[in-house]
């Protein structure tokens, strides 16, 4: 059996890394056809290529479950077509033991995507999302029309919302406008800097123009006659040092999809949202859905067994494929439908991730047994109508 092992992962291996290899360069050239308006004077063409090899690992991390899929089924369909699966099967190879063994060959792959996800797909996104802001002055995910938005707990239990308008590469950022507001929420002060830079667990403003709000204001406004004093007092400083749990990696972490960043800079900034009572759901999704993937590639040569093994005069490989296609596209729409629904209807976030890989996964062993045992169904199905008919 290990010699068979050995031919079924090589074939395996061998026809999803040529699918793989498609799909990517097909992506890769329609994302190059749909970027190619930004190219001029400033963003050349190889600035373009850079960018595009950056995203690489990342359309390798979406696209590995349907290239696995897709592959699988082409090796174990051509497989089936020149009778090499009846010999396996004729010489006392039961059909659990060969999805036993195609699990076994998966293995490797769930390392490899593990790899993949932990520390190649969320290192070249990094670098992705920062030669974005350098070459075209944008960063993608989490920018409103007025900038980027957080909120924090300041040191004397006050509530602080910085809003930043431009980021750079390196933590530094530009056009800061920063709202202080007092434990019961009003407005303290309101500052404004021109640009500022991450240092440690600070942020250095430079430019800085402050206006201070008197803690009487609110009453002075209810009176009818004009205050004694100035409510408000402006400053104009150089720079200004704020404490701040914000940090460089933090920040970035808002420009990245949370699925393609890493486990601990999840965990990390969950917990940073979760300290600061911003809700954490979309984040916490994306954390399971990590724990997730490589047990998807489990369900992909799942799918693929049962398809693979239909006798060649129920569809040839042309007619095996293109049912593989149409699987992994629907189970990516499911996948996606699930996770908008999770978060519509705030289903527990364990659900929203696993829900649809186990679904499917139960489904697709579950029509697998039907196949192998189908004989045996049709004996007892042949014997209940017998037995009506007397």
């Amino acid at each position: 059996m290990r010699t068979a092992r050995r031919y079924l992962a090589k074939e395996i291996y061998r026809t999803s890394a040529v699918v793989l290899l498609a799909l990517v360069s097909l992506f890769t050239f329609f994302a190059l056809i749909e970027e190619l308006d930004n190219v001029g004077s400033k963003f050349t063409l190889g600035n373009l290529f850079y960018l595009e090899s950056l995203a690489t690992p990342s359309r390798l991390y979406d696209l590995l479950p349907i290239g696995l899929l897709i592959g699988a089924i082409l090796a174990l369909a051509s497989l089936a077509q020149r009778h090499e699966l009846v010999v396996l099967r004729v010489s006392g190879v039961s059909g659990m033991r060969l999805l036993f063994t195609l699990w076994l060959i998966t293995i490797p792959l769930v390392g490899g995507a593990f790899l993949l996800s932990e520390f190649i797909t969320p290192a070249a996104e990094i670098k992705s999302s920062e030669a974005n802001l350098e070459l075209l002055g944008k960063g993608g995910g989490g920018r409103l029309r007025s900038g980027y938005w957080f909120k924090e707990k300041s040191d004397q239990d006050e509530t602080r919302v910085i809003n930043i308008q431009t980021l750079q590469t390196g933590g530094s950022v530009e056009d800061i406008v920063l709202y202080e507001f007092n434990p019961d929420r009003s407005l303290k002060a309101f500052s404004e800097a021109d640009t500022g830079r991450f240092d440690g667990s600070e942020l250095i403003l430079n430019s800085v123009t402050r206006l201070e709000i008197d803690d009487d204001a609110l009453g002075a406004l209810a009176d009818a006659t004009p205050p004694e004093r100035a409510l408000i007092s402006k400053h104009q400083t150089d720079t200004r040092r704020l404490s701040t749990t914000l940090t460089a990696e933090r920040l970035m972490a808002r420009v990245l999809t949370p699925e393609l960043m890493s486990i601990s800079t999840l965990l990390d900034y969950i917990s940073h949202l979760q300290d600061n009572q911003i809700e954490a759901d979309r984040q916490l999704v994306a954390l399971w859905r990590k724990f997730a993937y490589p047990f998807t590639l489990l369900v992909m040569i799942t799918i693929a067994a049962p398809i693979s093994f239909m006798q060649s005069r129920r569809g040839g490989v042309g007619g095996k494929v293109f049912i593989g296609i149409l699987l992994g596209v629907g189970f990516f729409m499911v996948n996606q439908l699930a996770l908008n629904v999770g978060m519509l209807t705030r289903l527990p976030p364990w659900l929203t991730a696993l829900g649809p890989n186990v679904g499917v996964w139960l489904m697709a062993l579950g029509i697998f047994l039907l196949m192998e045992n189908q004989h045996r169904v049709k004996r007892i199905r042949y014997k209940f109508g017998a037995g009506r008919v007397r």
